[in-house]
């Protein structure tokens, strides 16, 4: 059983790319211009060769391999280096059992703490996506369809320079701004509003604050690409027949750029959910977040077997909230990826 595993996992990655591949040929027949040309015909043979090459090595070696690998991995039980692929090394969903009731060995009782974490990352994430879309929707239609060339580029420059800052020192930014002896809590003392501190931290506010900023530009641009791509005419016929705005945003534009909408959906919820640095930096000492958990099976429990379980079954969710998501929308993968 364990050659097998190690045949599947280098075979794997083959089945990905012709199961990709078919996808998008019939995706391409179907949705396809007549007379447009192929990929080679639009590139030509040896750039074409090159693009595929090198895109096909980078996503195999860093990819597809090391997630396979895992996925490999997380059906083995805990053993010693040494013991790997000898008579103890056998398949097993220990690991997974261990997930759901905290025991590899006994069914009687939840692994309440892990599955809760789990759950709770999941909702947080939608949250986390549903507030940067609220954000960023005003502000990329704002930018796409009413700013001046001027006004974009100041708006681009203002969103683009935060991020300048490395992603750990954004967050520690934010611990020190919601601290119990911060800033904000220093002015809300100072004005009155509030009698004795708030613990943001413990409230998780911080938290939530600072994965919302942490992939703000990750909604933004995909919004302002598809919105940008809208004829104003469409929006003007609307205004002219009487519609409210509320109206033309709902049934002229949103459906418009619905593979905005979904792309950006998707890469906030599956780096959010992914999360790491902002959990540990802004969590507070309550606060349940499930990829230091899968942090604490690699690192601190050195139970790899169970970390790579972990991180599959994260993985796995992520896959059907971007299939959900698509279904949704009503989009193919193909439209969210242009």
């Amino acid at each position: 059983m364990i050659e097998v595993g190690k045949y599947l996992i280098f075979l794997g990655p083959l089945i990905v790319i012709a199961v990709f591949w078919a996808m998008s040929t019939v995706e391409r027949r179907h949705s396809g211009e007549p007379g447009a040309k192929s990929f080679f015909g639009r590139n030509g043979i040896a750039i074409s060769v090159f693009l595929l090459g090198a895109v096909g090595l980078w996503a195999i070696i860093m990819i597809v391999l090391p997630q396979l690998y895992m996925v490999d991995f997380s059906f083995h039980p805990k053993l010693p280096p040494r013991d790997y692929g000898g008579p103890n090394d056998h398949y097993t969903l220990d690991s997974y059992r261990y997930f759901i009731f905290g025991s590899t060995t006994s069914m009687d009782q939840l692994n309440v703490i892990h599955l809760k974490a789990f759950f709770m990352t999941i909702f947080a994430s939608i949250i986390v996506t549903a507030i940067n879309f609220c954000i960023c929707y005003p502000m990329a239609y704002y930018m796409a369809q009413v700013a001046t060339p001027e006004r974009l580029r100041l708006f681009m420059l203002m969103l683009i320079a935060p991020f300048w800052v490395n992603e750990i020192l954004r967050a520690f930014a934010f611990r020190v701004l919601f601290a119990t002896s911060g800033l904000i809590n220093n002015v809300l003392l100072g004005i009155g509003v509030i009698a004795e501190p708030i613990d943001f931290l413990g409230l998780d506010v911080a938290m939530y604050t600072g994965l919302s900023y942490a992939y703000l530009l990750m909604m933004m641009f995909p919004l302002y690409n598809a919105i940008e791509s809208l004829d104003k005419n469409q929006i003007e016929a609307a205004r002219d027949l009487g519609a409210p705005w509320w109206h033309i945003h709902l049934f002229v534009v949103m459906p418009f750029a619905k593979p905005g909408i979904a792309s950006g959906c998707t890469m906030v919820f599956m780096l959010t959910a992914g999360a790491l640095a902002a959990p540990l930096i802004l969590g507070g000492p309550n606060t349940l977040w499930f990829t230091p958990i899968v942090y604490d099976r690699f690192y601190q429990a050195f139970n790899w077997p169970q970390g790579s379980a972990y991180a599959f079954i994260l993985l796995l969710t992520c896959i059907v909230f971007v299939l959900a998501v698509l279904r949704v929308f009503k989009v193919s993968l193909g439209e969210i990826t242009r």
